[in-house]
This record gives structure tokens, C-alpha cells and sequence, in this order.
């Protein structure tokens, strides 16, 4: 793929994606599920997968089954399970299509039953309880004669798993509490000859924070994309980041002093300045936020004026041999310096996860292996 063809674009490291997980499978010495939901972390679910896979990830993980099966029509045939809601009119699919589903409420569970015994098959599926995260889930107490009931129908019930409210914090009362309860269960259903083969509980940030919740699979999402879970789980240098954001000078032209720049003239120049145009808008999921940077030549420079929907302006004064056609960096390296994801999430007032999720798909995806 010629990258000289395009004006704005990703550049995604899927040899960034192995490595990441292969550090994960060796530090957690478990299976491990990677989480791909809402198209990869907006990598690209199908290439993410197929990356996660290679680098040792026996399972993936989506919210939706929507998800689950266009990655099965992409070829992904590892193990797939639904973390969110199925709608029960997709349970033939998911069972066709050996897609694993979350069981979430006893109501919801007997809808399940009955499109399954149309559809003829066994439904493999997940419990998800509730322990505090305050979303879905069975709650706890309700789990062993939930369990209990579905024994001999077409539901098999090969894991359960639960999600941490406060992972982040590696020393979360919480967490621990959550953990407990969630221990307990098991041991309950241990007790009772029913406790599922698969448990799960640890996302990025309980991997690193909660070795105790490890089981025998963690699902880490932004982590195996090389993004830190929180400020207060930073990564290490041994995680690789996937993803670089990158545009082209497209114009670059003087502006004498009193020239107003974009919509509402909101930047006026006050002398005679160097001023470039990137194809690049909040079209883009670039935000409309002032005060922003990006590197060009190996420095940062300034976005002035307001961000359109499919351009924005940048401040070359700076970089006076830039030029049409130049590289430009929104997420990345050049040269010596670096604009890393966390930095523009703290920036927009966000997180880093928000940030990449919501990279448009009119930008064009470029692996790289």
C-alpha cells in the first residue's frame, strides 16, 4: 500500500499487537482473552484479532454480537465471547457460528432457551455477575440456582466473569471487596460440583494490579494496543504503542498581520506568518479544542484557529523549510520528539480509550508488520 497516496492516515505496529500480548501471556502465565471490541479499540477488530492471536491470545472478547460474528465472516475462528448483550433472536447465529454469549439475567436466559431449542443446538455461554461495577450482571446470591437450572438444557455454561469498578487503583479497597465476593461464589459452586472450567476478571488494569484475580484468563483491551489502563497504571517500557496518527501539509502560505484563520476569525495573525493547512477535522475525531499540537520537521507546533470539520490550520513560524506534502504527527514520533495518546487525552479532557475509539473510519488503516 502506497502511503504517499494518502493525505491523512493510521499506521498500526501489528507486530506491536503480538508482542504486547505475548508480555501479557508470559507475566500472567494464563490464557489470555483480547478484548477487540468497537472495532479494536479503533485499530481494526479483524487485523487486531488476527495480531492478538498470533502473539498467543487463545480468545477475543467484543460487546456486541454484531462484533463477534463479522469477525468470524473475516475468518477469525479462535474463540469468541459476547461481554455484553445478545439479543435473543441471535442466539441460532451465535450457535451456528460457535460464538460464546454472556448470560446476564435469569428473564433474559429463558429467551436464550427458546431460540436454542428452535435453532437444535447447545449454546455455549459465560455467567456475569454482578459485584460491583454497577451494570450488568447476575448478583451473586442468585448465581448457584441459576446455574443449578440450567443443567441438562441447551445452555452449557462454560465460564463465568465478573468486571472491576476500580481496577485502576492498585490499592482499591473496592477491588479487593469485589474480589472477595467474587471468591466466595466460587468457592460455593466448587462446593456444589458446578463451577464453570473458564473464570475471568482481570482487564488491563488488574492485570498489572491485581495478580490475585488473574484465574486462569485476564482480557486485557487497551493494553495489548500499548495504551496505559490509567494515569495510575502507567506501562512500562516493555509495551509497544500500535498506533501512529499522521496527515500531509496540503497548503502552506504567508499571512501579513490582522488575517484572520478559520471559522470566526478567531486567530488573527499579528505579524506576517507561515501558515499550513492538514486534511484533518473533528470529522476525523480530531477535537475542536484549542490549544493543540502536532509535530512537523521533528517540532511541535501550534493548531490555530478552529478546528473544521475536514481541516485544520497549524502555526509554521517555527519550521521554516516546512512544505506542501510534508509529514505532519498527531499521534506518534518524529524525530526526537513524541505526542503520545495519553498526552492528547489529557489534553481533550478525556481518556485515551475515547480517543482512539473514536478515530473515524474514513481514515485509512495502514499495517504495518
Amino acid at each position: 500500500m502506497d502511503i504517499n497516496s494518502y493525505s491523512t492516515w493510521l499506521e498500526i505496529d501489528l507486530n506491536a499487537i503480538r508482542h504486547n500480548v505475548a508480555y501479557i501471556k508470559d507475566l500472567t502465565g494464563v490464557e489470555v482473552m483480547a478484548v477487540i471490541k468497537a472495532n479494536g479499540y479503533g485499530h481494526g477488530a479483524r487485523p487486531a484479532a488476527q495480531a492478538a492471536v498470533q502473539g498467543g491470545a487463545t480468545w477475543c472478547g467484543v460487546a456486541r454480537i454484531e462484533e463477534a460474528l463479522a469477525l468470524r465472516r473475516a475468518g477469525i475462528a479462535c474463540k469468541l465471547v459476547v461481554l455484553g448483550y445478545t439479543p435473543p433472536s441471535k442466539i441460532p447465529e451465535a450457535i451456528d457460528q460457535q460464538i460464546v454469549v454472556s448470560l446476564i439475567d435469569p428473564e433474559l436466559t429463558h429467551s436464550y432457551f427458546e431460540f436454542a431449542r428452535i435453532n437444535g443446538g447447545i449454546l455455549k455461554a459465560h455467567v456475569k455477575v454482578e459485584t460491583g461495577m454497577g451494570r450488568l450482571g447476575m448478583l451473586p446470591k442468585d448465581v448457584l440456582p441459576f446455574v443449578k437450572s440450567l443443567r441438562g438444557g441447551p445452555i452449557s455454561v462454560e465460564g463465568i466473569f465478573t468486571h472491576f469498578a476500580q481496577a485502576d487503583d492498585p490499592d482499591s479497597d473496592y477491588t479487593r471487596k469485589q474480589i472477595r465476593v467474587f471468591n466466595q461464589l466460587l468457592v460455593e459452586l466448587e462446593s456444589a460440583g458446578l463451577k464453570p472450567p473458564v473464570v475471568h476478571a482481570a482487564n488491563s488494569a488488574a492485570v498489572f494490579n491485581y495478580p490475585e484475580a488473574h484465574y486462569n484468563l485476564v482480557r486485557p483491551g487497551n493494553a495489548i494496543f500499548g495504551m496505559s489502563p490509567s494515569q495510575q497504571t502507567p506501562l512500562g517500557p516493555e509495551f509497544k504503542p500500535a498506533l501512529m496518527w499522521k496527515a500531509r501539509l496540503i497548503s502552506v502560505r504567508g499571512y501579513p498581520a490582522g488575517s484572520g484563520i478559520s471559522y470566526g476569525s478567531k486567530y488573527i495573525t499579528s505579524a506576517q506568518e507561515r501558515i499550513g493547512v492538514m486534511p484533518i477535522g473533528y470529522g476525523d475525531g480530531f477535537r475542536r479544542i484549542d490549544n493543540q499540537e502536532v509535530l512537523v520537521d521533528g517540532k511541535r507546533v501550534k493548531v490555530v484557529g478552529r478546528v473544521c470539520m475536514d481541516q485544520c490550520m497549524l502555526q509554521l513560524d517555527a519550521v521554516p523549510g516546512a512544505k506542501v506534502g510534508d509529514e505532519v504527527v498527531l499521534i506518534g514520533t518524529q524525530g526526537s520528539e513524541t505526542i503520545s495518546v495519553d498526552e492528547v487525552a489529557a489534553r481533550w479532557s478525556t481518556i485515551n480509550y475515547e480517543v482512539v475509539c473514536g478515530l473515524a473510519d474514513r481514515l485509512p488503516r495502514i499495517y504495518l508488520e
